[in-house]
């Protein structure tokens, strides 16, 4: 007989007190290296030119560990344009030791 899916899965069993908790995820799109005197003098509208291009992948983050890279697209039918990530590739996670 086989398992039920929460033995195979727990994030699937309801009843499990850890799937109800929320974590945050950071989205970095790119990395800036300005010298300190370019950003000192920056004001508003300033530009700051990052080392991506809009349609290179963006990595995720918990905390310190990256999790998974996707690449950022417009939400469908919002008016307003919220931004989501497709996910394209999953880290296999490895232990802290």
């Amino acid at each position: 007989m086989d398992e039920p899916a929460s033995e195979k899965n727990p994030a699937a069993d309801p009843g499990n007190p850890f799937t109800g908790v929320p974590i945050e995820v950071s989205v970095c799109v790119g990395k800036a290296r300005p010298l300190i005197r370019e950003l000192v003098a920056m004001g508003e509208n300033a530009l700051l030119t990052l080392d991506t291009r809009v349609d290179d992948p963006v990595e995720l983050y918990v905390g310190e560990r990256l999790i998974a890279r996707g690449l950022l697209e417009e939400k469908e039918d919002d008016p307003h344009g919220q931004l989501v990530v497709r996910l394209t590739e999953i880290m296999k996670l490895q232990p802290d030791l």
